[in-house]
């Protein structure tokens, strides 16, 4: 059991102090968890193998699933990557500060721990003043994942950190909620194309635009399969998962209504008793779930994907703290967009149990354990 030390830091004017206090763990071999603006990370001395550690064992984290090294200044870029192409240098130029990650050849200096011994390393510059601050003043790149328990929803808040890793770690940042709610976007600039690791709060058309050039997304990048390779986080695992079973109904979004009813219908035939069921929806559908007697929990309007990207984690762990509800169903949304992220991230928390509507059902695989 670790002492754990809760520092609130106000996002808009970080106190140097209580920045310095934390730092100090960091390069003393500790683990903090700091936020982001996309989910609250875990974080420990990228150049510290025994302190990189600590944040596997806390969280509970196979080794072979690699971590993202934050930096601050792109002078840290070059001490983490071996091989900066042009291509990294212009999407760090437009999107940095923010929630995009480039996989590139590592260099010496990151311990192989940190890169579950592969020969890339995933970096990223977040775009979060708290962040970047205790980056600044540790003094080193900080190697972070999700500051979650493995397999859990990522943490949007601190109170998330503190109901999974309290005594587990030795500080966690109070900041308040983070802006996007889901991690960032992970793209392969090793491969020619590009290839989109994971989708995140950068949409891969931007980097597609900025590029140049096509992005490959393969299916698990969709939240289809996993990859047989952990290349960055959120490849391999079971992530982002209610500890109650979740299914996603997709279908044609065309007609809210007819789709909403053909979910209605599922979760009548599927369920035990639907009365101790929810249904994760849109803010234009809740009225047919309500009106047909269904509980529901609202993601946010089909219209602005930026809320619903937001609302979702909060939402998955708000399944389990709902006493009288055994299971739970959620609409699925357009791949385009935010949207991509938000089928990432609901496929894998159902551990692929998927309905289309008019197509059969989508078995999960077996023998998956949680990140």
């Amino acid at each position: 059991m670790v002492e754990t030390r809760i520092l609130k830091i106000d996002p808009e004017r970080p106190d140097p102090e209580l920045v310095r206090e934390a730092a100090e763990v960091i390069r003393r071999g500790g683990t903090v968890a700091f936020p982001t603006e996309t989910v609250y990370g875990l974080g420990a001395d990228t150049y510290n193998p025994s302190a990189v550690m600590k944040i596997f064992e806390a969280k509970r984290r196979p080794a072979d699933n690699p971590l993202i090294v934050h930096i601050a200044d792109l002078d840290q870029l070059f001490e983490v990557a071996a091989d900066v192409p042009g291509e990294a240098l212009a999407l760090a130029r437009k999107f940095w500060p923010g929630p995009l990650t480039m996989l590139l050849r590592k260099s010496p200096r990151v311990p192989g721990e940190v890169t579950a011994k592969r020969d890339t390393v995933a970096v990223r510059m977040p775009a979060h003043p708290v962040a970047l601050a205790l980056i600044r003043e540790s003094g080193v790149p900080i190697a972070a994942p999700s500051a979650n328990l493995a397999g859990r929803p990522s943490p949007t808040t601190a109170e998330h950190v503190v109901r999974d890793l309290y005594g587990r770690v030795d500080v966690i940042i109070d900041s308040g909620h983070t802006l996007y709610g889901v991690e960032s976007t992970i793209v392969d600039l090793t491969r020619d194309p590009p290839v989109l690791l994971r989708p995140g709060a950068m949409p891969v058309e931007e980097v597609r635009r900025a590029l140049g050039k096509d992005i490959v997304i393969p299916p698990f990048a969709r939240g289809l399969g996993m990859a047989d390779v952990a290349l960055a986080p959120g490849m391999k695992y079971r992530h982002y998962a209610p500890y109650k079973k979740l299914t996603v109904v997709e279908g044609d979004y065309s007609d809210l209504e007819a789709y909403a009813r053909g979910v209605i219908e599922v979760v009548r035939r599927l369920s035990g008793d639907a009365r101790r069921a929810v249904v994760l929806c849109s803010s234009e559908t809740r009225r047919y779930y309500e009106g047909a007697g269904l509980r529901t929990i609202e993601l946010g309007p089909r219209s602005n994907l930026f809320v619903v990207a937001r609302n979702l984690f909060e939402s998955l762990r708000l399944i389990d703290e709902m006493a009288d509800v055994d299971e739970a169903y959620s609409e699925g949304f357009p791949e385009q967009g935010l949207g991509l992220a938000i089928m990432n991230r609901l496929r894998k928390a159902s551990g692929f149990s998927i309905i289309r509507l008019g197509g059969g059902d989508v078995s999960s695989p077996a023998g998956q354990a949680p990140h």
